[in-house]
């Protein structure tokens, strides 16, 4: 096989061919042509960087001695630029020293050649350098691309509802193809999630709810990559192509489709398709299985709070819970109200330290032997000290804080007794205050101080509150504590500011959160 044969069997590349000397020019520029190779010629330093300014050259064969700057300079440039290093082949006829040929190398050309040159060894450098650049350029691609699908796969697992899996995976799609793409996912109800991705530059998917037909009419059984319509599954996207390429999957519980508006994909963009395809489909599962557990977790939860409250005259209540946001397992926060003989009102709020079956557990406990002791008629204080001995006994290891409000409604008096849990909020219709309760939480084994008691003005708000709504990664609990008593008002209902203070304070928490408040007008 001789060096043209082999030059032949490489991609054709666009050659750049820089020398002064018309023949010299045009016989290295005819060895290339007849090897299949686009050439472009140029006689001045100046005219080569301009055609490398306006055309994509893949390498460039450049004479040492030119009229207006020397090749060396003329490389140099060509290598300081990102946006060109072209490998060059530096070609002289008198530049033919050891000097030379190191300064050409050390200036940045990958070979050096004198002439006269045989035709073979020219062509057996250019394909030697177009093979090594070739490669290195795939290979940086190749890891680009890889970059992508690892980027997309994080924001596809950090999601938190089955739309925002949808959008990272349109999104990652569109991001690694450059090119629009859609996402469908289904919902465990059978809702069909959509997000669309139309312009690749930006990147802000367009969500919605698609018809549940949609997949069936894309007949795809089993996970694979396949064409569609574009227009079926993107009705409201940019123009595309007629044809799309699809990635179906059925596998699991929650189907998934991804598909990109091009008419085909080569190899290695197949195989990226699969891989964030299969990456799409453990996301939704492992969210799906997520979503489920927490759906779990608050149902459970729930059902260890107060089915109802109690409905005294002159008095308004209402309580909220917010799971943690991030968290599938069941809190020890819990709330009680109980209704006690002569128009008075027992009110606890608590956290049991821990997200577990067993926190759970304790704070099951601990409400219901609240409940009891507040029937047999025990004041807060006293039944703080009996909660204590409880924890003692039977959770020697555990730790919870728990605040008791005893309301007589009938003297306009309350009783409190705290045990490491925030103070009560006391708000008045002009002003707000914490009242000045504290003591050692449940399971420090410390002396507790006596309980407190405040009489109440003609017109009050009492809000309680456990410390996953006003304290978080960047908030103290100081500051919150603040924030919280500069935001209640007493002209709202206990309802509506419950939903107010939900809303700018327990939002993504990444703790549960316990509120009650409690008005009398």
């Amino acid at each position: 096989m001789t060096a043209t044969q082999h030059v032949t069997e490489e991609a054709p590349a666009t050659i750049l061919v820089v020398d002064d000397t018309a023949a010299s020019r045009y016989i290295s520029s005819s060895w290339l042509r007849r090897s299949g190779h686009r050439v472009i010629e140029a006689a001045t330093g100046s005219a080569a960087l301009a055609a490398l300014a306006a055309t994509q050259v893949d390498l460039v064969v450049l004479d040492v001695g030119l009229p207006d700057m020397s090749g060396f300079d003329v490389c140099e440039r060509i290598k300081s630029n990102p946006a060109l290093a072209q490998p060059v082949i530096h070609l002289s006829a008198t530049a033919i020293r050891g000097a030379d040929r190191a300064q050409g190398l050390t200036r940045g050309a990958d070979a050096y050649l004198t002439a006269p040159v045989e035709p073979d060894e020219l062509l057996a450098t250019v394909t030697s350098l177009l093979r090594y650049y070739r490669a290195r350029a795939a290979a940086e691609q190749l890891a680009d691309l890889l970059t992508r699908l690892t980027k997309a796969t994080l924001a596809m697992n950090a999601a938190r509802n089955i739309m925002e899996l949808a959008s990272a995976i349109a999104t990652g799609a569109a991001n690694i193809f450059r090119a629009p793409a859609v996402a469908l996912v289904g919902e465990p109800d059978g809702a069909l999630r959509r997000a669309l991705v139309g312009d690749p530059a930006v990147s802000v998917p367009v969500c919605d709810t698609a018809p549940a037909h949609l997949l069936r009419e894309l007949n795809a059984s089993q996970a694979n990559v396949s064409g569609g319509s574009w227009q079926l599954l993107a009705p409201q996207g940019p123009d595309g192509p007629e044809r799309a390429v699809l990635y179906c999957s059925r596998s699991g519980r929650s189907p998934v489709c991804i598909a990109v508006a091009l008419e085909a994909l080569q190899a290695e963009q197949h195989d990226l398709l699969v891989q964030l395809g299969y990456a799409a489909v453990l996301a939704v599962d492992s969210l799906r299985l997520q979503l489920e557990e927490h759906r779990l977790a608050l149902t459970l939860q729930r059902s260890f709070l107060p089915e109802r409250l109690p409905e005294l005259p002159g008095l308004q209540i209402a309580v909220r819970y917010a799971p943690a946001a991030s968290n599938a397992e069941i809190g020890g926060d819990f709330y009680e109200v109980v209704e006690l003989d002569g128009g008075r009102l027992l009110v606890a709020v608590g956290d049991v330290a821990g997200h577990s079956i067993h926190a759970a557990t304790v704070m099951v406990e601990l409400r219901h032997a609240l409940r009891a002791f507040a029937v047999e008629g025990h004041a807060p204080a006293e039944t703080l000290d009996k909660a204590q001995r409880v924890m003692q006994h039977f959770h020697p290891t555990e730790f919870a804080t728990l605040c008791l409000v005893e309301l007589d409604l009938g003297r306009n008096v309350t009783r409190i007794a705290n045990a490491g849990h925030l103070p009560p909020l006391l708000v008045e219709p002009t002003s707000a205050a914490y009242l000045p309760v504290h003591g050692p939480m449940l399971g420090l084994r410390q002396q507790r101080p006596p309980e407190t008691v405040v009489t109440l003005p003609p017109s009050w708000a009492i809000v309680l509150v456990t410390d996953g709504l006003v304290e978080d990664r960047v908030t103290d609990l100081d500051s919150g504590m603040e924030q919280l008593r500069a935001a209640v008002s007493f002209q709202m209902g206990p309802e509506q500011l419950c939903d107010a203070l939900i809303h700018r304070f327990g939002q993504d928490k990444p703790d549960d959160v316990a509120l009650l408040v409690l008005r009398r007008p």
